[in-house]
């Protein structure tokens, strides 16, 4: 097997630009910092390892396989398994969910740090409530995405938490010493008034982008999906509506409960979004009308098989805006619909999609503004 090189590391089928990398000086961190932990043996797991840079690395650090790996992202899934084949390193990690087969009996877990500090509180409750009594987390990040807040929510559930010295604008804090713990508090739980006889419930696990909350975004576009039905043409009325990018599933659910003829298909890339999404169907009685799926952009879904489509894009990939991630999903859109089908969008409005949506999927005409956001609807060119 070739010595593995983080710097072959691709982000592809994600985007791909000059100003987006597949590893940074927080992977090249972290290796570095575990590297004697490794060395002892042990199990290992890693944990939101992008594109492969921590698993491919530890592999060499460690020497045993299989790895396990959990990654929220199935774009992240497919961008390790693509630079896994290519370093010749297939066989040497296996993927998990984040539970106890990804953690039982694990000695060493390598955890790129996320934003979220409820990502991370599940993250930490779940290792501290599976791994081994001796396991130690060495987790990584860029300093302007940590803060001291991090290792509040360490302590939580590990009685000895560092931080090592700063490198290149990145620090690694050590946590080990789990603590006894309780039930997972996830996942979290809120309901809104969205002008519904009853209150619309919503739940989130940790990696979920808002959590249980009702974006501004969402609020806006709500009330134009309750008339989505009378609003379309007569062949559209019936049948499928995919929420893509689906989140929590606030509009799953209200499509759910404002349009009892339809199913709706649910789609998100991450785990945990799906996870949510499942839960807030369950909780608002209408789990048998909402399929959920985790899927890249629409990629299991045949050319030309939906009629309509509901986006609220995200603005960002990681942690850096891109308006990449929305072109994709548009592109997506648009070789999904069916002649005539019809896409409904919430956008930032300052980030002006309307012409893109002209130009990749057909005549757009406004529905609503704010300030902060427009709500667009979209036909698909025959």
């Amino acid at each position: 097997m070739t010595p593995f090189s983080p710097d072959r590391l691709r982000r592809r089928p994600d985007i791909e630009s000059a100003e987006l990398v597949a590893v940074d000086a927080a992977d090249r961190l972290l290796l570095d910092t575990a590297a004697d932990r490794l060395a002892l043996g042990g199990g290992v797991a890693t944990i939101n390892d992008s594109y492969g840079a921590l698993t491919l690395g530890a592999v060499g650090l460690w020497g045993g396989t299989p790895i396990r790996v959990f990654q929220d992202g199935v774009v992240h899934e497919r961008a390790l398994a693509l630079n896994a084949a290519d370093a010749g390193m297939a066989d040497t990690y296996r993927p998990c969910p984040l539970d106890g087969s990804l953690l039982d009996g694990v000695a060493t877990v390598l955890l790129r740090l996320p934003r979220s500090l409820d990502e991370l509180d599940e993250i930490a409750w779940t290792i501290a409530a599976h791994g081994a009594p001796d396991v130690q987390v060495i987790a990584g990040g860029r300093l302007k995405h940590m803060s001291v807040s991090m290792n509040a929510v360490l302590g939580r559930y590990f009685g000895d938490v560092t931080a090592g010295l700063a490198r290149q604008k990145s620090r690694v804090l050590r946590a080990a010493e789990p603590r006894p713990t309780s039930t997972s508090t996830f996942p979290r739980a809120a309901r809104f008034d969205v002008g519904l006889d009853r209150p619309l419930e919503l739940r989130a696990y940790g990696a979920t982008f808002g959590g249980a909350a009702l974006d501004p975004g969402t609020q806006l576009l709500l009330p134009h999906l309750r008339g989505l039905a009378d609003a379309l043409p007569d062949d559209l009325r019936a049948g499928k509506v995919i929420d893509l990018g689906c989140g929590n599933g606030a509009i799953s659910a209200y499509l759910a409960l404002t349009h009892p003829d339809l199913e709706v298909h649910a789609t998100d890339q991450s785990a945990s979004a799906t996870a949510s999404t499942a839960a807030t169907a369950a909780a608002n009685g209408v789990a048998d009308r909402v399929r959920v799926s985790r899927d890249d952009a629409l990629s299991a879904l045949p050319d030309a098989s939906a009629g309509v489509i509901v986006l609220n894009p995200p603005f960002h990939t990681g942690s850096t805006v891109h308006t990449g991630v929305a072109h994709r999903l548009f592109d997506a859109c648009a070789r999904v619909l069916v002649p005539g089908g019809e896409l409904w969008t919430v956008w930032n409005s300052h980030l002006r999609y309307r012409p893109v949506l002209e130009r990749t999927v057909g005549p757009t005409r406004q529905l609503d503004r704010s300030p902060r956001f427009t709500v667009t609807r979209s036909t698909r060119r025959v």
